[in-house]
């Protein structure tokens, strides 16, 4: 079966922003979008029932929630069918712990899309003890899509209205896709959804890894032996060059910038996302039973980051 890019949308503008993204990414992809709307049973009898201090009839609050939810994707479904045509849309609805519901949904999406309110908070139903959850146990990719930012589609100055054009794939339209890269384990799965993304909108693949001279003691040798800070750079740039070869050959009609960088990688990939259509990032696959683990590099590019982000689990 076809694997689908799945929106969450639960009616707010941070969902919507998501939603647009997706729709893009599945036409990009030639994937159909699937929305998907979590809602809980707000009845009385429910342990997830808020408390509102005011008497509600039996299976009244349910039928609130359920016709909210069906009203949210119907209108989001109309809105992207309207600026998307021939794009296969279908609605889901789902009463459940909106993590569950996404963690599941997950496990059969070539991506799953959830919108953000802003720098450092999640949106939405996805906020709090939802989010991260979601990101750090989901099966597939995430992407994490900022509300208020410049649309990822939006073509570079002097390129014409890249909206109007049916393939959406014209060269010089999408700003660089940006891949963190840890050398100690280049894994294939982050190193495959960044070339194909990049494939995908005819852009430039810019790989940004960030490395420190590693210090003996305490003591940084290639503060007394600068050639040695040079050697070690040297070697990087080498390894980098080296992990990047077999993609190259996969992908040869992608253009590749590398860029090996003494200091934080967590810094030099916000920094790179300002000017990016998407910032790509692993996150290690980890079976703790319990917590969400992401990583540093990772948990700062979803807090600070301007583009987009995807989030790929790796073994």
């Amino acid at each position: 079966m076809s694997r689908t890019v799945i929106a969450a949308v639960d009616g707010s503008a941070e969902s919507l922003a998501a939603a647009e993204w997706a729709a893009r990414e599945a036409r990009l992809r030639r994937l159909p979008l699937h929305l998907l709307h979590a809602w809980q049973d707000w009845s009385p009898a429910s342990a997830h029932a808020p408390f509102t201090g005011v008497a509600t009839a039996p299976g009244t609050g349910t039928d609130i929630a359920q016709h909210w939810a069906e009203s949210v994707s119907g209108e989001v479904s109309d809105r992207l069918r309207e600026g998307h045509p021939g794009l296969d849309i279908t609605v889901e609805q789902v009463c459940g712990r909106p993590a569950e519901v996404l963690l599941s949904a997950a496990k059969e999406a070539e991506v799953l899309v959830v919108g953000s309110r802003g720098l450092g908070t999640l949106a939405g139903f996805l906020a709090g003890s939802v989010s991260m959850p979601v990101i750090a146990r989901a099966e597939r990719p995430v992407v994490v899509v900022r509300a208020g930012e410049r649309a990822e589609g939006q073509p570079r100055p002097g390129t014409g209205d890249h909206e109007e054009r049916e393939d959406h794939k014209d060269d010089g339209q999408y700003l660089d896709v940006v891949l963190g890269l840890d050398l100690s384990r280049p894994c294939d799965e982050v190193l495959a959804y960044a070339f194909e993304a990049a494939a995908a909108r005819a852009a430039t693949l810019r790989v940004v890894h960030g490395w420190s001279v590693p210090t003996v003691d305490g003591y940084d040798p290639a503060a007394a032996d600068p050639g040695h800070g040079v050697a070690l750079g040297l070697r990087e740039a080498g390894a980098l060059t080296d992990a990047l070869r077999p993609w190259r050959s996969k992908f040869p009609q992608v253009e590749v910038k590398e860029q090996c960088m003494v200091g934080r990688p967590a810094e030099h990939l916000v920094e790179a996302s300002k000017e990016a259509s998407l910032l790509v990032v692993g996150r290690r696959i980890r079976r703790a039973a319990i917590g969400a683990h992401i990583g540093p590099v990772t948990h700062a590019a979803l807090h600070h980051a301007t583009a987009p982000v995807a989030v790929v689990p790796h073994l």
